[in-house]
């Protein structure tokens, strides 16, 4: 009798008798059995070490607790995930009560811990923190009741396995044939405790988590039921203000919808109430902001400008007030602001024990460290008052400019001491306020360095640095790294500070943005294009961090407008576009398009909108009009409260741009009248001047705008009027010409009076908008 069989233990075939067979069988057996018995000895300990995978194979599996929670789950399937990602290799997950075995990763708050007498102190671990460990053969992960174990999980593909997530569309996993582990024992807990990034780039569920970030997947905060500037809406001024206006700030006499009057005992009633209201609809929520409007038009009616005295602060009031809302909700932490006139602390009245502050950094520069910046010495004394007299405070912070999102803006260096000095003064929580858009001059980069910091304000900021630039930018990262340090010395020799508001790319023109600088820049960026010009992907990325440089010649070439680097070169008597300006715009505007970057500019100016400014401008020209360089004799408003240059600006053959900063002049609350002198009787027959709207910031075009000629300066003739049809709640920035024409006409004088249209309505769309004095801002006024 024949048998045919394959063993595959043995790779052997055999054709034998039947007694034969049995004979090999068991010699069979015998060398399965010890050769089990030594592999598991291998994957037991390798010199010590653990060998998780090997070959797309191992003896591990992942042990959830019986019950585990949604954060002990996800941190299950991650770990499985990536592992097989990394290694080929498929661990199955497990609960604690099934099979015991020694090649175990246990996860979470796990009854296998105390089994095998792991000796973890949840308590010490808190919320968030994690302790990663070896016990044997066994690799321990696990966390506080937050979500710890997930930060855990995380933490250990990146620092011992190499995984990287560097935003939310680049994730680095290597790959690994076998993965050994020497012997751990890492514990992390942060100092601080909540750590929110302001970035559009980190709203991503798995960034939040992989970075150990405290908000949600689409930058809300999950604790939080109200968040900042909430007066108007705990008392709206549109069902309020009209029948109580005492419930509103008293400014300069009148009663404003621009704060609350913080002594009004009907206020606090309605607050209380409406407040009462939005808890019901969210009870989960923990914190909730009772805090002042984002405008500094404070109440000084009698009664609270007697409190705020006696305190030495406008923090005076609020604190009191807060303080009476807190004892209304116990069981509730009620925040409020210490920002701009309520920064610094009350001299006597103390927060109480469920009142949050929430300080904010927004008057101090940013190419400084706090704790050492002489210029910032009221901030650190407010910082250490505030820390004396409060138990709970967050600190929010702000680290790019809001005027020029893709401006260069070389902060980097501060980030780190900056994040140290709070968390060294016991702020536990931190917002960091980077760009409410998408994109930015670095915001990827910005916003990992910020998410490593938060957890770890000691971490290496040089090592993170190389280690997202070389991921992140492959072999073109040494010359961007070269570009950032070379910029930050050149910025830090110049004594120009950094601040979050003004106009960078021309501040900065005659130091670490001069025309040289900028030629070595290019010089680097071309020297990183081509270090990846084999990788569109990478090429890509590279463009995108050079964006701020073109920017940046775009901006200074409209200040300059006919100087060297200007906009506009004179060919033959005739002004032309310069090449080198219109050649950038498209590929600035078509990349930023495709690559997501949503504004140029906080909360205005697309790229879009800015191709269409830039464009306008290309198409005015520099034209030297009948008023080219002639002086404008102002009647309202007065020079004095205008600038220097105002005389000259309206007729400089500049325009103005996409930002309110660059050219336009402007003023509040009043109709803006001018006469311009020719110096001789000419044939005229086209009037323009130009005007900016942005509504949100109280910058409305004027109602109408006449315009009038004379002779003699004495006696003038309407030349015409003209009127617009853009509503004022237009989002956005608006720029609108008006313009006159009509068959020529002698004149010498013009006249041009532009009619404001007072103060806003009380409709007004933007919080604290109504009521309040519009600021009317004038472009080139040109005749022809």
């Amino acid at each position: 009798m024949a048998n045919n069989r394959v063993y595959p233990c043995i790779m052997l075939r055999y054709r034998v008798p039947v007694i034969s067979f049995i004979l090999v069988l068991f010699i069979s057996i015998g060398f399965i059995q010890s050769g089990l018995a030594f592999q598991a000895e291998a994957w037991r300990l390798l010199n010590g070490k653990i060998v998780l995978a090997d070959n797309e194979t191992t003896l591990y599996r992942i042990v959830v607790p019986s019950a585990a929670n949604i954060q002990e789950e996800k941190a299950a399937k991650v770990l499985q995930d990536y592992l097989l990602r990394i290694s080929g290799a498929a661990l199955p997950i497990v609960t604690a009560g099934k099979h015991r075995s020694d090649f175990e990763i246990v996860l979470g708050r796990n009854e296998r811990l105390d089994e095998i007498n792991a000796n973890i102190d949840f308590h010490e671990l808190e919320r968030d923190g994690f302790v990663i460990k070896t016990l044997d053969s066994r690799l321990i992960i696990a966390g506080g009741i937050g979500k710890g174990t997930l930060f855990g999980v995380y933490t250990f593909l990146e620092e011992y396995l190499g995984a990287r997530m560097y935003s939310p569309d680049v994730i680095l996993t290597p790959k690994k044939e076998r993965i050994v582990l020497d012997s751990i024992y890492d514990i992390q807990i942060p100092v601080v405790q909540s750590r929110y990034i302001h970035y559009r780039g980190t709203w991503d569920e798995e960034y939040v988590n992989w970075n150990k970030l405290s908000h949600n997947e689409d930058g809300s905060r999950p604790d939080w039921g109200l968040w900042v500037h909430t007066f108007n809406q705990l008392v709206p001024p549109m069902d309020y203000f009209e029948d109580h206006p005492e419930y509103y700030a008293m400014v300069n006499g009148v009663r404003m919808p621009t704060q609350l009057c913080l002594t009004n005992t009907d206020v606090l009633e309605i607050t209380v109430k409406n407040l009462r209201r939005e808890m019901a609809n969210n009870p989960e929520a923990s914190y909730w902001s009772v805090s002042q409007n984002d405008n500094q038009s404070f109440c000084t009616c009698d009664e609270c400008k007697a409190i705020d005295e006696q305190e030495e602060s406008q923090s005076g009031t609020i604190i009191r007030f807060v303080n009476q809302i807190a004892e209304r909700f116990p069981d509730k932490i009620i925040s409020t602001l210490a920002y701009e006139y309520s920064r610094k602390a009350p001299r006597y009245v103390r927060p109480l024990q469920n009142v949050n502050i929430m300080l904010c950094s927004i008057e101090v520069i940013r190419d400084q460290p706090i704790e050492t910046d002489p210029a910032s010495a009221d901030f650190r004394r407010d910082v250490v008052e505030w820390g004396e007299i409060a138990d709970d405070i967050i600190l929010w912070d702000y680290v790019i400019q809001f005027h020029n999102l893709v401006a260069p803006f070389p902060n980097l260096h501060v980030l780190k001491p900056n994040v140290r000095f709070f968390a060294e003064h016991g702020v536990t929580a931190m917002f960091k306020q980077g760009n409410r858009e998408v994109g930015g001059e670095f915001s990827e980069l910005r916003a990992w360095l910020l998410a490593k910091l938060l957890w770890n304000p000691n971490a290496d900021i040089d090592e993170l640095m190389d280690d997202f630039l070389g991921g992140f930018y492959g072999d073109a990262g040494v010359y961007i790294r070269k570009y950032i340090d070379t910029m930050m010395e050149a910025q830090a020799e110049s004594d120009i500070p950094l601040r979050i508001f003004g106009s960078i790319p021309n501040i900065a023109s005659e130091s670490y943005l001069s025309p040289e600088r900028i030629s070595l820049y290019e010089e680097l960026f071309d020297m990183a294009e081509q270090a990846v010009s084999h990788d569109r992907v990478l090429l890509e990325r590279v463009k995108v961090a050079r964006l701020p440089i073109d920017f940046t010649i775009m901006e200074q070439a409209k200040h300059n407008v006919t100087g060297k680097q200007g906009m506009f070169e004179k060919i033959d008597g005739n002004w032309y576009v310069r090449d080198k300006i219109l050649s950038k715009i498209d590929p600035f505007t078509d990349l930023s398009i495709k690559t997501g970057i949503s504004r140029v500019k906080e909360w205005s100016t697309s790229p879009e909108e800015y191709r269409s400014v830039m464009y306008r401008l290309f198409y005015k020209g520099f034209n030297e009009h009948l008023a080219f360089g002639k002086p404008v004799m102002f009647i309202t408003p007065s020079l004095d409260i205008l600038p220097d240059e105002a005389e000259h600006m309206l007729t400089n053959g500049v325009r103005g741009g996409h930002t309110f900063l660059y050219n336009w002049l402007g003023f509040s609350g009043q109709n803006l009248e001018v006469l311009i002198d020719l110096e001789e009787i000419q044939d005229i027959r086209r009037i323009e001047s130009s005007y900016y709207q942005h509504t949100q910031w109280l910058m409305i075009l004027p109602e109408k705008v006449e315009y009038y000629l004379s002779e003699d300066g004495l006696n003038f003739e309407p030349a015409g009027t003209v009127w617009h049809d853009l509503s004022i709640d237009e989002n956005g920035v608006q720029i609108r010409d008006f313009v006159t024409e009509f068959a020529p006409r002698k004149g010498r004088y013009i006249k041009v009076i532009a009619h404001t249209i007072g103060n806003t309505p009380s409709w007004h769309p933007t919080p604290a908008g109504a009521g309040r004095p519009a600021r009317m801002l004038v472009d080139e006024i040109v005749i022809e």
